[in-house]
């Protein structure tokens, strides 16, 4: 194809997006391989539609920002509408908490498996799985249009006990619909892999609590679906703090806690020795029943859950006691 391609994006362009500025047309690309290569302008042909990329995606943590060069912020040019596309990318890591090591993977095809298992169920992004010119596995999303959970609550404006009696019970509720959906994963054999609290967005329109990205896996030999649950008690800590609660912020007081409490390691989370977990001892008005869902979590615990069952079974009576 002559030029990479280009007078074929050039066409594409003036007859789907007039509006896009002609010197920034790019390649015409039908081989994902190289996602490094692929920029703004190029035009993604796959599977019979062709998807012109904006951006590479970022995640934006701890006030920093990460790029991810195989996801594409995309337009599907024959309707207009905007997508996320994941390319072919593999890296491995380990994690350890306490005393194991957890061995931390990333698998397109199982996020492709577990794209198909969720097909129309609207708490977990949709999208559809379809092969390059290589075989490569490429994951055409939809945009959730909402706002990180994280975001939402530390959005709201009042004081923690103001936020733990008017907005909690809410927010808990839907989270526990959240972790049915992952014990539904589980039932499956399949696991979300990377349960994170910026994983979990909240849909502007409708206010449904919605999971993304299942591209992680991992190897926890002790308890095959444990990282799993670990990153549901990551989310509880957040929400039912309204924030997180750490060693600095306890030094300067911020964060709205209100007790002068005297704190021990034990206090703390196994898998982040810096989050405080025993927020009772920060916010007294916590049911203790709730403390003690969120202590199964600390470094001073030797009682985990092994089922997400086994977590909502003490967590539902919890959002009854606070109604």
């Amino acid at each position: 194809m002559s030029e990479d391609g280009r007078a074929v994006v050039r066409e594409l362009l003036r007859h789907y997006a007039p509006h896009f500025p002609s010197r920034h047309s790019g390649r015409l690309i039908e081989d994902t391989s190289e996602f490094m290569e692929i920029g703004y302008g190029d035009v993604m042909a796959l599977a019979g539609k062709h998807y012109l990329v904006i951006r590479d995606e970022a995640e934006r943590r701890f006030g920093m920002e990460d790029p991810k060069f195989w996801v594409k912020r995309c337009t599907e040019l024959e309707s207009g509408e905007r997508k996320i596309i994941k390319l072919v990318f593999y890296e491995t890591f380990p994690l350890r908490i306490g005393d194991f090591e957890i061995y931390c993977h990333r698998s397109p095809d199982k996020e492709a498996r577990i794209l198909n298992l969720v097909r129309d169920d609207l708490r977990f992004m949709q999208g559809q799985t379809v092969r390059d010119s290589k075989d490569n596995n490429v994951r055409i999303l939809d945009v959730v249009h909402g706002k990180r959970l994280d975001t939402v609550v530390e959005d709201i404006d009042a004081d923690h006990e103001h936020y733990f009696h008017h907005f909690f019970p809410s927010i808990l509720e839907k989270f526990i619909g959240s972790c049915e959906s992952i014990a539904f994963l589980h039932a499956h054999g399949e696991k979300h892999g990377d349960i994170r609290r910026d994983h979990l967005w909240v849909e502007y329109q409708t206010g449904a609590y919605r999971w993304i990205d299942f591209d992680y896996a991992f190897d926890f030999h002790e308890n095959p679906f444990g990282l799993d649950i670990f990153g549901l008690g990551n989310i509880l800590l957040f929400v039912t703090g309204k924030g997180e609660h750490t060693t600095h912020t306890l030094k300067t007081g911020g964060n709205g806690q209100t007790g002068s409490p005297a704190l021990t390691p034990d206090d703390f989370s196994l898998m982040f020795p810096h989050r405080l977990s025993n927020l009772k001892k920060l916010f007294p008005y916590i049911p203790t029943e709730l403390n003690n869902v969120l202590l199964h979590f600390s470094a001073g615990s030797y009682v985990f859950y092994d089922t997400v069952g086994e977590f909502l079974d003490e967590l539902r009576p919890c959002l009854q006691a606070l109604r």
